[in-house]
This record gives structure tokens, C-alpha cells and sequence, in this order.
């Protein structure tokens, strides 16, 4: 990269995960089929390309173009509001870009040398029916972006929190010895947590075609509320990104430093690593099929090599190397329907014999997973009203390993779905726009998954090591102890100014063992937030 540096002649920016902006671009790639969206599923978006195409899609609907007509007036409003806040990468005749933005506290505007800098904070205060102690989420920092000479972007996200979690988010750290989202914390009084959220990244443009970010921050691959490749449950981490885009193919290739988990680790001086490739073609315009390649391993002080180079199976050099890593394969699809209807899906092979597939005997070592959903926008003709089902199963033992540096986990937590694995799961999901600035969403869940049962491991905890399975056959989704659960959350904001809500929402949980233990809880919360998106947790 120092070699070529002069090369660079652009720049690029990441659409933070979780923003509101996806529900607009979600909905942009449905109505428009422009190409921008095609690798909808790798997440961040790339802010560059995705302004130009909105740019194009908020020019033709002011021509009057056909599209004009599919998109609605809040539809418009938040096109507005998206080119707003990427205003440095418009083109240089657009209205907004030498406009200074009000909702930025402060901004530099200058030919060759654009940043913002904002606040970021929160306060949420919620009770819940079966725990004397209120749970509350106090956050403050800021975030900051920029670019510099039109050829290197950046972006900074910081903030120190102290949080009371929900109790079974309780119980999940004490058996984990993790906070969902985040590494390291510290435990202070009255069952409550600190802990610090510190994101950033450069990037930048080696040519029209080619991008590539160094950062600390997370990654999110596929186009569902879940993902069984890649989600930013387990939180940030170092990495390294480039995306070639030629024809109709985009390639990106990343590395990722994980964290080995916490007690129970075998090689203490080892590094642990992730590396995937994703490689997407779109079909048609309507159209994307996306196939991941995927390996986690340890090394002692080194990184493995064989893994290094971006065009490589890595399935094969993984068998190359004799096999001691996790090696994963993938399929992503993604078909849009009508600019109404969106179906996609996920397939995901970790280990399997199609003879033990045939025979149904439940073999172990059968490892997959799939995800099948539908996102269906304007649903019922009523305009931004949004409804998506999901389905995810995942079998016993995927994910898992023989050596805890090379199990799909990264600080105690897994890297994909969050409830790691042996699960059925299924969500139906609506978001609600009525009005430019007020959103509801909803969302209900039911899962049910085998816990280990008598002492005995039965494949769901991914940072167990499978050779202590108790037996080779007969595994299915909820063999053990099974648990079953139903959770509902309703949630309503409204925005002051730009990323400045007003928040509240309730949530009700329902957990039960075969083996007789029953949780049910409803909690209410309250609260605000400033450029913070809304922590959840939902399993």
C-alpha cells in the first residue's frame, strides 16, 4: 500500500451499522434495481457509491421519472436527509455540497479538507417485572469524519458507558464472561458494567474499481436481521478490507484479528484470525448471488501465510496446510420481486458427508445452517410500512471446533447468529415511518434450541470443543435439555433534529426448560439518544 500510495485518487467512506439509513437503502434497492446495491449483504456500505446512485435516483424523481411515482414523500424526505449527511461526497454542482449542514455541531468545509464533529450520547432508563434493581444505559463521547485532499477518509467513534443490563443479559455474562456487543468491561456496583466503545477507520480509493479501509470496528454480511456468516454481535475488531468491483462481480476480501476467548483457551501465546472472501455476481438487475469462502485460526506470532494472498480458496489452502483451522463455505442470494417484494437467503457448510445426509441418522458432524427470508416494503398499500420473516436453523456442533482458537468466536461471543448454534428460529418484523420523523418498530421472535443436559455437552455452546460429545448419532435441532423462547419488542422514536431521539419501548420475554425452569419478563424502557444507534438485545 506505502508503494502505490500515489495512485490514490479518490476517496470512500462506511455507512455505520445500525443506522437509520439502511431502512431507506433497503427500500431504494427494492424500488430502483440500481447497481449500487447489488452486494447489498456486505455491510458497512460503501458511503461513495451509495450517494452517487441516490444522487441519480433523487435526480430522476425530480425530472418526474417513473420512479417518482414508487417513492413516497417520506420516501423524498429522507433522501434529502441522506444526501445532507454525506454532503462531501455529492457531486461538486450539487445544492448541498458547499452548503454547511445545521445539525452539525461543528464542520470544516474547505476544497481539501472536509470534517464534522458531534456528540454522541445516551441515557435509557428502564424497569423490569422480575427485578428489584431499575436497568439503565448512560453513554457520552463523540463522532467525528472526515476527508483529507479528497483522498483518504476517516471517521471516529468514542464513547464510555455504564450500563445495568436486563437480567437474563445478566446471566448471559456470567455464563460468557462477555457483554453482548463489546471485549472488555469492568464489573462496578449493583450488577452494573463499564465499559468503553471506541470505533475508526481510514480508507480510500486506489481507482474507480478498487477500495480499501483499515479500522476497529465491526462487519455485517448478509442481507437479514441475522447472519450466519459475519454479524457484529461479538463487537469491534481489528481488520483489513478491499472490494474490487469489475463487470458485474464484486470481490472483497477481509482480515480480521479476533480475541481468543476468555478461560478456556489451550494455546495462550497464540493470535487468533478470521479470513473471508465473498465473491457476488449480479445475475440480473433484480439478481445477486454472493458465495463466502471463510476460515478462522490460531497462530503463534504470525499470521498463516497461506491466507495472505486475496485470490485464494481458502477451503483449500486450509486442506493444504493439513487441515488444523475452521473452514467454512457460503452461499448469499438476494432476488428483488416487483420493487415491492424482497426474498433472500443464506446457506451455510461447515462440515457434512451427503452419505450420512442420506442415511438421516443425525450424524454429529453434519455442520450447517441455513437462513431463508422476505422483506416486503409498503406492505398492504399502506406507504413505509415495512414487514419482514426470517427463518434461521442452524445444526448441533457448527461453528465449533477442537481447538478454542479456532472455534467461530470472537471475545466469548459468537461471530455469526448470536445464539451460536443447534436452534430454530423464526421473526416476524414491521417498521412503521407515518410520519418524517417518527418511527415504530416491532419485532417477535420464537426460538427453540438444546442446552446441555446431565453434565453433558450438547453442540450449541461453540466455545466447547465437540471431541466431548456424548455420542456420534442422533443429533437434532433441541436434542438435550430443550428450551424454548418467545420474545416481543415494540419500540416508538421520535427524532428532535437529525440523530437526536427520543425513545421508548417495551419488551417481553418468555423463557422455559424441559427441564422445569420458566423466566418470563416484561421490561419498560425510556430514554434519548444522540448519534447513538438503540441497543437491543434480542435473543
Amino acid at each position: 500500500m506505502l508503494l502505490f500510495w500515489y495512485i490514490v485518487n479518490a476517496q470512500t467512506s462506511y455507512t455505520p451499522l445500525g443506522h437509520k439509513e439502511y431502512n431507506l437503502l433497503d427500500r431504494l434497492d427494492i424500488k430502483t434495481k440500481q447497481t449500487a446495491f447489488g452486494a447489498s449483504y456486505l455491510k458497512p456500505g460503501n458511503t461513495r457509491l451509495l450517494v452517487k446512485e441516490v444522487e441519480i435516483i433523487d435526480s430522476l424523481q425530480r425530472n418526474n421519472n417513473r420512479i417518482a411515482g414508487s417513492l413516497s414523500k417520506v420516501d423524498r424526505y429522507n433522501i434529502t436527509r441522506f444526501l445532507m449527511t454525506h454532503k462531501e461526497y455529492t457531486a461538486s454542482s450539487s445544492s448541498f455540497n458547499n452548503k454547511k449542514t445545521s445539525f452539525n455541531v461543528f464542520e470544516i468545509n474547505k476544497p481539501k479538507f472536509f470534517m464534522t464533529v458531534n456528540p454522541a450520547a445516551q441515557v435509557k432508563y428502564g424497569f423490569e417485572t422480575d427485578n428489584n434493581q431499575g436497568n439503565y444505559l448512560m453513554s457520552a463521547g463523540l463522532e467525528a469524519k472526515g476527508l483529507i485532499a479528497k483522498k483518504i477518509a476517516f471517521n471516529v467513534f468514542a464513547t464510555g458507558n455504564q450500563e445495568r443490563t436486563p437480567s437474563y443479559v445478566n446471566a448471559f455474562t456470567a455464563k460468557f464472561h462477555a457483554i453482548p456487543g463489546f471485549s472488555n468491561f469492568k464489573n462496578i456496583d449493583n450488577n452494573a458494567v463499564q465499559y468503553f466503545d471506541v470505533r475508526a477507520s481510514a480508507s480510500w480509493t486506489l481507482a474507480k474499481f478498487m477500495d480499501m479501509q483499515v479500522g476497529y470496528d465491526r462487519n455485517f454480511i448478509g442481507n437479514g436481521m441475522r447472519s450466519l456468516f459475519l454479524s457484529d454481535f461479538s463487537g469491534n475488531s481489528l481488520f483489513f478490507k478491499s472490494n474490487i468491483r469489475l463487470w458485474k462481480l464484486n470481490f472483497e476480501s477481509l482480515y480480521i484479528q479476533l480475541t481468543p476467548q476468555f478461560g478456556i483457551v489451550k494455546k495462550r501465546d497464540y493470535k487468533k484470525y478470521l479470513r473471508i472472501n465473498t465473491l457476488s455476481f449480479d445475475a440480473t438487475k433484480w439478481l445477486n448471488i454472493g458465495i463466502f469462502d471463510g476460515v478462522v485460526f490460531g497462530r503463534k506470532n504470525q499470521f498463516e501465510l497461506n491466507y495472505l494472498l486475496p485470490f485464494t480458496f481458502l477451503r483449500a489452502m486450509e486442506q493444504q496446510s493439513g487441515s488444523p483451522d475452521n473452514a467454512m463455505l457460503g452461499l448469499n442470494v438476494k432476488a428483488n420481486i416487483k420493487q415491492r417484494v424482497q426474498v433472500y437467503g443464506q446457506l451455510l457448510l461447515d462440515e457434512f458427508l451427503l452419505s450420512e445426509i442420506k442415511a438421516s441418522r443425525g450424524w454429529w458432524a453434519n455442520k450447517y445452517g441455513y437462513q431463508l427470508g422476505v422483506k416486503y416494503i409498503d406492505a398492504f398499500n399502506i406507504n413505509n410500512l415495512d414487514v419482514q420473516v426470517e427463518s434461521n436453523r442452524v445444526r448441533p456442533f457448527t461453528y465449533t471446533h477442537f481447538d478454542s482458537v479456532s472455534n467461530y468466536s470472537n471475545n466469548n461471543m459468537p461471530i455469526a447468529h448470536p445464539l451460536g448454534a443447534g436452534f430454530q428460529e423464526f421473526i416476524v418484523a414491521a417498521k412503521y415511518q407515518p410520519l418524517n420523523k417518527l418511527y415504530i418498530d416491532a419485532k417477535f421472535m420464537y426460538y427453540y434450541q438444546g442446552q446441555d443436559s446431565a453434565g453433558k455437552y450438547m453442540g450449541t455452546n461453540i466455545l466447547e470443543d465437540y471431541s466431548d460429545r456424548p455420542f456420534n448419532y442422533g443429533w437434532k435441532i433441541g436434542t438435550g435439555d430443550k428450551a424454548t423462547c418467545m420474545y416481543f419488542n415494540v419500540n416508538a422514536a421520535y427524532e428532535l433534529k437529525e440523530n437526536l431521539f427520543i425513545d421508548a419501548g417495551i419488551v417481553l420475554r418468555n423463557y422455559k426448560l424441559a427441564s422445569g425452569y420458566n423466566n418470563s419478563t416484561a421490561i419498560f424502557n425510556v430514554g434519548f439518544r444522540w448519534n447513538i444507534t438503540r441497543r437491543q438485545f434480542e435473543f
